[in-house]
C-alpha cells in the first residue's frame, strides 16, 4: 500500500511527513483563519482526504479555544416557522465551520435543568436562545465563556432591565412596527371597523408585543380597540377560537393572527364551517411569512419577517463575539414589512 492509499488511524504525525511540513501546518491547513501557504495547505487537505485524515477537534479545542459548536435552544422542531428557521440556520453555521447543537425546553417554555449541564458540558462558541422564558441569569451561570445570543422584539424593557443587572448578551431585535403599521393602513384603507388580534402562546413575549403594537397603532389611527381572541399559535386553537368567536358573540371584519399556522386556521374555520368569503366577508392577515402561504388554499397576507436577513444577522452576531470576546452587548435589528396577497383585497 503506497502513501496515497486510504487508511484507518492516520495521525498529523503521518500527514506532515508525508507532505515534508511541520505539525503545526497541518493544524493550519484545517484553520480557514490561519496564515499558511495556499499551495501547503492544497496538499495537505489533498493527503488528508486519501488518507482518510480527520483532525481532532477536541485536541483542537484545548489549543484554540474553541469547540467550533453553536447551541440553539427552541420552543419548537416541528411547527413550519422554527423548522425552516431551523433548517436555514444550521446551513449557514456549516458552511461557516460550526456544528449545531440542538435543544428543546419543556411544554412550558422552561428548560430542564439536564440540559443546561448538557450545554455546559459541550463547551460551545455561542448559544442562540429563541425562547424568551430562559432566564439569562439561569443560563449565564452554566454556558462558561460563551455569550448568548437573544432573539428579541422590541421588548426594549427587557433588554434595559437586563443591561442594568450587568449580565452580558447579544441581541437580534426584531422591530415589528413598520409591518404591523403597514396591516393597519391596509385594514383601514378597506374601512375594517371591527378588528380581532388572534392571540399567541400566552407565555411568549413576541406574541405580546405583536399585541401590544397593534393595538398602539390603531388607537393612534382614532379605531377602536382590537378584540382579542385567545389562541397559541397553532392550527387548531386558531380554528376553533374563530368559530367560537363567530356563534358565540359577534363576528369581525378583519382578522390579525399572531402568525401564520392561526391565520391558516382562522381562514378554514370562516371558509369551511361558517360559510364566509375571504376575503370579501373577512379579511385575514396573519404574521412571518413561512413557505406556505404561497399555497393557493391560503394566498395569505402577512408580516414578513425575513428569514434570510434574521439568520445572516445571527451569523454575525456569533462571528464578531468570537472577534471580540470583550466587546459590550453586540446589536443587530431586523425591521419588518407588509407582503400583500388574496387574503386581504
Amino acid at each position: 500500500m503506497n502513501h496515497l492509499q486510504n487508511s484507518q488511524g492516520t495521525t498529523a504525525g503521518e500527514i506532515a511527513k508525508i507532505a515534508n511540513v511541520s505539525r503545526v501546518a497541518v493544524s493550519r491547513a484545517f484553520n480557514p483563519d490561519a496564515s499558511i501557504k495556499p499551495e501547503k495547505r492544497a496538499l495537505i487537505l489533498k493527503l488528508a482526504r486519501e488518507l482518510n485524515y480527520v483532525p481532532n477537534h477536541a485536541a483542537r479545542s484545548l489549543v484554540t479555544k474553541r469547540s467550533h459548536l453553536v447551541g440553539v435552544i427552541v420552543p419548537d422542531v416541528c411547527s413550519p416557522w422554527e423548522s425552516q428557521e431551523i433548517d436555514a440556520l444550521t446551513t449557514s453555521l456549516q458552511s461557516e465551520g460550526f456544528a449545531t447543537l440542538l435543544f428543546k425546553t419543556r411544554a412550558d417554555k422552561q428548560i430542564d435543568p439536564q440540559l443546561l449541564s448538557y450545554i455546559r458540558g459541550f463547551n460551545p462558541d455561542s448559544v442562540i436562545v429563541f425562547v424568551e422564558n430562559v432566564r439569562r441569569e439561569t443560563l449565564a451561570k452554566v454556558i462558561g465563556r460563551a455569550v448568548p445570543i437573544y432573539v428579541e422584539y422590541d421588548n426594549q424593557t427587557s433588554a434595559a432591565k437586563d443591561q442594568g443587572s450587568g449580565m452580558l448578551y447579544d441581541r437580534l431585535n426584531v422591530c415589528q412596527r413598520r409591518g404591523i403599521e403597514q396591516a393597519v393602513a391596509l385594514l383601514q384603507g378597506f374601512e375594517c371597523k371591527r378588528i380581532a388580534f388572534l392571540d399567541g402562546h400566552p407565555r411568549s413575549l413576541a406574541a405580546r408585543e405583536r399585541k401590544h403594537t397593534l393595538s398602539e397603532i390603531m388607537a393612534a389611527r382614532g379605531m377602536a380597540a382590537p378584540i382579542i381572541v385567545p389562541g397559541d399559535f397553532t392550527y387548531d386553537s386558531a380554528h376553533a377560537a374563530i368559530l367560537s368567536q363567530f356563534r358565540v358573540d359577534n363576528g369581525v371584519d378583519a382578522i390579525f393572527a399572531a402568525n401564520d399556522v392561526s391565520a391558516f386556521g382562522a381562514m378554514d374555520a370562516l371558509r369551511y364551517s361558517l360559510g364566509l368569503r375571504v376575503p370579501k366577508d373577512v379579511k385575514v392577515i396573519g404574521f412571518d411569512n413561512i413557505a406556505q402561504v404561497k399555497w393557493r388554499a391560503y394566498d395569505l397576507t402577512t408580516v414578513k419577517v425575513d428569514l434570510r436577513e434574521r439568520v445572516d444577522a445571527l451569523i454575525r452576531l456569533i462571528l464578531r463575539r468570537l472577534k471580540t470576546p470583550d466587546a459590550p452587548i453586540l446589536i443587530e435589528s431586523l425591521s419588518t414589512s407588509l407582503v400583500v396577497r388574496g387574503s386581504v383585497g
